[in-house]
């Protein structure tokens, strides 16, 4: 039998040359194109200042990498009035809804400010394009935003794409009545008994039946929309679950829930506990404050970790940048560790898309079944005797 282990080894190595190859490739473009985007904005600042006469000011300055890279960051982690579906090279415009009271109610797309750079009929982005303000900045009216900013077309899409699926595997079950699942009717099946079985039927009880409509519905969201966010170009890159507004919806819809269905051994175990009469000063307090920060922590944990791993990403890549801008080489130098740990980090953020998603109805799951959990003491039966 031949030998192929020393053509594995000629493979392996030509692999990993390969990869250092194009991480310096890629390195080196970035940083070319940083400096060369530097240069021509430092030129057309110095022109336009001799145009005038005048002396140079900070006004018109090239802002330094870690403010670059900060506004690029936050620009991304935050919402946007447009949508940058293949990095800087295509941006998409979104519908702008606004009402005020002078005005009534308005249409147009944001391609009118240019991404921030012009005004539009006496309004202009602020915050990366994140909020619509008077252009004068003389106004106190209120502007009421209802457009459909990269976060609300990502949920609407993320919407879409879960009806979608169920539809299909629906569909499938038509065709297959009586029969084994497969393919990809078999995966959805499968997680959709292990969420039933290992989360809500185990965490709410005896009525989960009741609340699996909603409980599955909140897993499938937060997981597509989540994988959503992974993707680095349209219709994807949206931190929709690391905008604090969304995981607040979906802690708040939990709380109502519980507020709603709370049985009374419930409502007496937080208003009147067993304890004795002299320790419901400290008692009562904090079982009311734990049942208002519930909802508070189930809402924090989701945006925080979402959001802290697209900055972690963002964080590695930006390596090249920053020791590019010391030496064009040490940005290339950098290049492959910093590819690699982002490499790296966009494969656990696909397990933690997941995570987050479990760990959120996991929590939902508990709180329900804290809220209808029956607090009787049942009688135990009496022994038989013989």
């Amino acid at each position: 039998m031949p030998d192929f282990t020393s053509t594995s080894a000629i493979k392996t190595k030509l692999k990993f040359i390969l990869l250092l190859a194009f991480c310096a490739f890629f390195g080196h473009s970035a940083v070319a194109n940083h400096e060369e985007a530097t240069h021509s904005d430092t030129t057309k600042h110095e022109s336009s200042v001799a145009n005038i006469g005048g002396s140079k000011s900070h006004e018109g300055a090239e802002k330094p990498i870690g403010d670059q890279i900060s506004n690029m960051i936050l620009g991304h982690i935050g919402d946007n009035h447009d949508w940058d579906a293949f990095g800087h090279h295509i941006i998409l415009p979104l519908p702008v809804i606004l009402y005020t009271k002078s005005k009534g109610l308005e249409f147009f797309m944001s391609s009118h400010f240019e991404h921030g750079h012009a005004e539009y009929k006496g309004y202009k982005l602020i915050n990366s394009g994140a909020k619509i303000v008077w252009a004068d900045g003389t106004h106190i009216e209120s502007i009421y935003d209802f457009s459909l900013t990269k976060v609300a077309v990502t949920l609407l899409l993320g919407s879409l794409i879960i009806i979608l699926i169920f539809l299909s595997v629906a569909k499938a079950y038509r065709k297959r009545v009586g029969k084994a699942p497969r393919g990809f009717q078999n995966l959805i099946e499968s997680l959709i008994l292990f969420i039933r079985d290992s989360v809500i039927k185990s965490s709410v009880g005896p009525r989960y039946k009741e609340f699996m409509p909603l409980l599955l519905s909140i897993f499938w969201f937060i997981f597509i929309i989540n994988l959503m966010g992974q993707i680095p170009f349209f219709p994807g890159g949206a931190n929709a679950t690391g905008n604090i507004a969304i995981p607040l919806v979906l802690a708040t819809t939990i709380f109502l829930y519980v507020t709603v269905n709370g049985n009374k051994s419930f409502w007496k175990h937080i208003l009147l506990p067993d304890v004795p009469y002299a320790l419901y000063i400290l008692i009562v307090p904090i079982e009311i404050l734990g049942f208002f920060l519930r909802p508070f922590v189930l809402m924090l944990r989701l945006f925080a970790n979402i959001t802290a791993g697209h900055i972690i990403i963002l964080g590695f890549f930006s390596l090249i940048f920053i020791f590019g801008s010391m030496q064009t080489w040490i940005g290339i130098a950098v290049s492959p560790a910093s590819v690699a740990f982002t490499i790296f980090m966009g494969m656990l953020e696909l397990l933690v898309c997941f995570l987050q998603a479990f760990v959120f109805t996991l929590l939902s799951s508990l709180y329900i079944g804290m809220a209808i959990e029956d607090h009787g003491h049942h009688k135990p039966e009496k022994a038989h005797t013989h």
